[in-house]
């Protein structure tokens, strides 16, 4: 009798490789059976027919996920709670002529999402104000004093997006004063939301419409839609001020979509798709000037939103100007739009000297809390004076990859306050942990997603609250962690690392958060060349036996167990897992793996 494979079988046989982990058959005995009968019965090559089946999408669900439509993908958007109230208000803004406020949150999320709304509302006819905050002087979320001074210059309605959800005093006071507010979020909420006139947030515990997975953006734009859909039945749209088409407004939703690392399915999978296309025909002149000063080559790709434009727009929030990433997408000239990109850029390589200096010090403080092994610990946390609050996130990010825990970063101010941000690992969360800190008074505020966290508190109760995620997360982090491996999609050669295979495999993208990208293996490959790039990256060429060749590079691995293992395997025969990448360096058209990990061959 044959032995069935089980889901997460070794693959190659490599039970541990040359960075400790092991490697993993992505397919079951079912699922491989699934990408046979799609190869078989609708004509798909072998390498996609694995990506889909390795995903969980069936024969007869593949035709469709392979051309997703938003049509058939989209709710109806009264299904999230507190939406129709919501969309009442707006619409009774736009009718009665009343100026609307928009409070974003600093992030790519928060900027887009301004944009969003503020160019939804003024095609409806609304004079819009919108603030970001200042990361330095306001912090997160809504301040009494930004709502008052919107309210003072006319606003009769204030939206906050992609923040508010715990915003219960300051929103309480507004309300008082006689200036409804609506709230468009997407952040884990607690059990008692703030007493706006409405709390649109699918996190919301008593919201059943199952769209969690969403962005603020992608909140924003399902109103967006409700109210054009109100306004239709008002009369509102005519031959003078035609309804607008939203659909040319996914490139926004795309690139906060992306950038904000929600799970890339379903209807976010859609959203992505179609606003990559609106985004490669360059016609909003923010995102146009944006991508030149990023020197984007090429149709830009998921990964260009996520590494490209979004720290980009993130670095006005992080070290310079917060609202300066919404004014650029809300920019309609083309030479102003240029300069906002050049600034955006010029913030965002000061950035990068700023994170190289903090991540070096957070590394090594982390290093003396997990010991020379690594073993110690579960949950990282790191603090220092005159680290920049704005950059934090960044640090906590950098932490957790090169050691595989959840790892927090915290700026102290000098007065006695940490403000700082978590990023976690699959299966660990931390936006809910955060939010039992505050409730037990370890932390003033805090909160966010299972993946990414934001938290401040008293220097004081750094070590009680870094003591409390210890006791809390310690099972389910050993958990996450206690096997660490990669899983593979499929095993291939160099003269199979073809541009029409990267074709291919794009038919099942864009990939992301929850929708990763396909891992292959390139079995018993000789590494003949391996050269420094930069600082900490490794460029090298790996060798099959026909003598067909393929470059690969590996970043941020100097110093690191895959460097180490790329720089003691020269000349040598080698199992390289990696990602299948596009190589148009001197403008060819080639393939490249970005290599992840290295086994010797049994």
């Amino acid at each position: 009798m044959t032995e069935m494979k089980a889901a997460g079988s070794t693959f190659l046989k490599v039970a541990r490789s040359l960075t400790g982990q092991r490697w993993r058959d992505r397919l079951d005995d079912g699922a491989h059976a699934v990408a046979l009968s799609m190869v078989q019965e609708l004509g798909l090559s072998d390498a996609l027919s694995r990506i889909l089946a390795g995903r969980g999408v069936s024969v007869d669900e593949a035709e469709g996920f392979l051309q997703p439509r938003l049509r058939d993908l989209m709710p109806d958007p009264l299904v999230l709670r507190d939406m129709d109230p919501a969309v009442e208000r707006l619409a009774q803004a736009v009718v009665r002529g009343q100026m609307v406020g928009v409070f974003g949150d600093y992030d790519v999320d928060g900027a887009c999402s301004v944009a969003l709304l503020v160019e939804g509302l003024q095609a409806a006819g609304v004079h819009c104000l919108f603030h970001i905050p200042d990361r330095m002087t306001e912090g997160y979320g809504p301040n009494v004093e930004a709502l008052q001074t919107m309210q003072a210059q006319g606003a009769a309605l204030i939206v906050t997006v992609d923040c508010g959800v715990t915003s219960h005093e300051v929103i309480a006071e507004i309300q008082k004063a006689g200036c409804d507010v609506v709230i468009l979020d997407h952040h884990q909420a607690p059990e008692i939301l703030p007493q706006a006139h409405a709390v649109v947030d699918p996190n919301r515990l008593d919201d059943l419409s199952g769209l969690g997975h969403l962005c603020a953006a992608g909140v924003v734009f399902l109103t967006l839609v409700a109210l054009n859909r109100r306004l239709r039945q008002m009369g509102h749209w005519t031959a003078q001020r035609p309804e607008p088409d939203l659909l040319g407004q996914l490139d926004l939703v795309a690139l906060a979509t992306v950038a904000d690392v929600v799970p890339l399915t379903g209807l976010n999978r859609a959203f992505v798709r179609q606003g990559l296309q609106i985004i490669r025909q360059r016609q909003r002149p923010g995102l146009r000037a944006l991508a030149d000063a990023s020197r984007l080559d090429g149709p830009a790709e998921a990964w260009h939103l996520g590494f490209l434009l979004g720290p980009r727009i993130n670095a006005g929030g992080r070290i310079g100007d917060a609202a300066l990433g919404a004014r650029l997408l809300l920019e309609p000239d083309e030479e102003a739009a240029k300069g906002m990109a050049a600034q955006l850029d010029a913030l965002n390589r000061d950035r990068q000297v700023i994170e190289a200096a903090m991540v070096e010090a957070g590394e090594a403080e982390a290093l003396r809390q997990v010991g020379m092994d690594e073993s110690q610990g579960s949950v990282l946390l790191t603090s220092a004076s005159g680290w920049h609050p704005g950059v934090v996130g960044l640090v906590a990010s950098r932490l957790k990859e090169r050691f595989g825990r959840p790892s927090f970063a915290l700026a102290l101010d000098g007065q006695g306050q940490a403000t700082g941000s978590g990023r976690s690992i699959p299966g660990v969360d931390l936006g809910k942990v955060v939010r039992q800190a505050v409730e037990q008074g370890l932390a003033v505020k805090g909160g966010g997603h299972a993946m990414a966290a934001g938290v401040t508190l008293l220097a004081d109760r750094i070590a009680p609250f870094h003591a409390f995620l210890e006791s809390q997360l310690a099972p389910v982090v050993a958990l996450a962690r206690q096997d660490p491996s990669v899983m593979i999609d499929s095993a291939i050669t160099a003269a199979g690392a073809t541009p029409a295979l990267l074709l291919d495999i794009e038919k099942a993208g864009p990939f992301g958060s929850s929708h990763p990208d396909p891992v292959f293996v390139l079995p018993a490959h000789r590494l003949t060349q391996v050269a420094q790039v930069g600082e900490s990256h490794l460029r090298m060429q790996f060798k099959a036996g026909d003598g067909r060749t393929i470059k690969g590079i590996a970043f941020r691995c100097i110093g690191k167990p895959l460097g180490e293992a790329l720089l003691s395997r020269r000349d040598q025969m080698v199992h390289v897992a990696g990602r299948l990448t596009p190589d148009r360096w001197g403008g060819a058209d080639r393939v490249q793996i970005q290599v992840m990990d290295l086994a010797d061959p049994h």
